[in-house]
């Protein structure tokens, strides 16, 4: 095996032994689907489509950004993120902690050919449109961010604010 299979395999390893990672065991290329419970657990779960509370629209660029950027929800709240991307290069939204949020990037930068389709993320081609349905049940303020390589350091990020 050389260097990179082994360094890929051990991060790999590590991500499903502390669930802090977003990724798993997927195949570069082929898009895997993991328990809800390993992705973003601490600010809710994966929502219902036919229970959705409201939908909120969030529009992608390529200035890295966001807009909004705050977005507030109340606990319970089932949200259905419209991801529209207006910029010319693939954009995703993806919830979590920031710490969750930051070793993801870091992962995405290693490996930027990695795909996934995790319940609390969703990616955007170019003038596309995608949809991430979440069930917000902690209150707390917590982020989201594009994952792209480049794309969190260059401040695609943003907050979401849930009350009681």
């Amino acid at each position: 095996m050389n260097r990179r299979i082994i360094a890929y395999t051990l991060v790999l390893s590590l991500g499903c032994v502390t669930g802090a990672l977003a990724h798993g065991d997927e195949d570069h290329g082929k898009k895997v689907e993991k328990p809800a419970a390993d992705h973003a657990a601490a600010l809710g779960k994966p929502g219902d489509p036919g229970k959705v509370t409201r939908s909120i629209h969030v529009e992608m660029n390529d200035a890295m950004r966001f807009k909004p950027a705050s977005i507030k929800v109340k606990r319970g709240e089932t949200i259905r993120f419209i991801a529209r991307n207006t910029g010319k290069e693939k954009h995703e939204m993806v919830l979590g902690t920031i710490k969750e949020l930051k070793e993801h990037a870091e992962l995405m930068r290693k490996f930027p050919g990695m795909e996934h389709a995790d319940p609390n993320q969703v990616t955007v081609d170019p003038g596309k449109t995608g949809e991430l349905v979440w069930q917000f049940t902690k209150a707390g303020t917590f982020d989201f961010a594009c994952l792209v390589p480049g794309h969190f350091e260059a401040g695609m990020v943003g907050k979401v604010r849930v009350s009681r």
